[in-house]
């Protein structure tokens, strides 16, 4: 059997009653992985297509980052709850 000090045992009580959340993993995504992901992508890009000369090629993969882009940004902002109100008000009949 392992003995434990009481005044540690008391620390993991304080800790335990602590509220779990994910704000601090959240933030470190937005801030370091995603634009280590823009990165990449954009450097993806212009290694596919630049160097071939497929311009067009380049421009319609560039247009789908944008549209992924849109909706990380709904996402991370947590304004798609009120697109998605606002689209539901269209097609429901109140009042």
């Amino acid at each position: 059997m392992i003995a434990v000090p009481l005044d540690s045992l008391a620390q993991l009580d304080v800790l335990a009653q602590a509220d779990l959340n994910t704000v601090g993993l959240r933030g470190w995504i937005i801030n370091n992985l995603l634009p280590l992901l823009l990165l990449t992508v954009a450097l993806l890009l212009l290694w596919l297509g630049g160097g071939k000369g497929d311009n067009a090629g380049v421009m319609r993969r560039v247009g789908g980052v944008f549209v992924a882009l849109a909706i990380v940004g709904l996402a991370v902002s947590g304004a798609g709850v009120d697109i998605g109100t606002f689209i539901a008000g269209l097609f429901s009949s109140s009042g």
